[in-house]
């Protein structure tokens, strides 16, 4: 039996001390999130956590720094999740742009105010990657080699 992890890219974006959460609807009620996301096929990691972050947010993200891959076991559902985390900054948003299903909204949310809804969160790893970008963790995307 062939085992293989499912692969997400997700943006951290800090804009004045707050970080944009993505608010939506699953199977566990209302949850936070980074822009986060599937990798789809054909699409390089840095393409892919462009286009979630649109389509969650109407905000276009320019990625400049990888944050960090982190493995994640989701023992209620038994999938393991590679996420792929990516630092960078806005660079425009799509006023009136229709988000992605189940996405109710897009917050900036202070470190204090995403620390107390945690139980809200989607996954551990929505504190963790905000940890880490707080600790300073950045490498660079040319760490990244998508090859066709």
């Amino acid at each position: 039996m062939v085992w293989k992890p499912n692969v997400t890219v997700a943006a951290v974006i800090e804009r004045d001390g707050r970080f944009l959460l993505v608010e939506e609807h699953t199977v566990k009620g209302v949850r936070f999130n980074q822009p986060a996301g599937h990798l789809e096929r054909h699409e390089s990691l840095v393409q892919g956590v462009v286009r979630e972050t649109l389509e969650e947010t109407a905000y276009h993200f320019a990625p400049e720094a990888l944050l960090g891959i982190y493995r994640w076991h989701h023992r209620g559902t038994r999938t393991t999740y590679l996420r792929f985390a990516f630092v960078g900054r806005v660079t425009g948003f799509e006023s009136g742009r229709k988000l992605d299903e189940g996405i109710i909204g897009a917050h900036w949310l202070s470190v204090e105010e995403i620390r107390c809804n945690s139980p809200q969160h989607r996954s551990p790893l929505v504190l963790r990657c905000i940890e880490d970008y707080l600790a300073g963790r950045r490498y660079p995307l040319e760490l990244i080699t998508h090859y066709d």
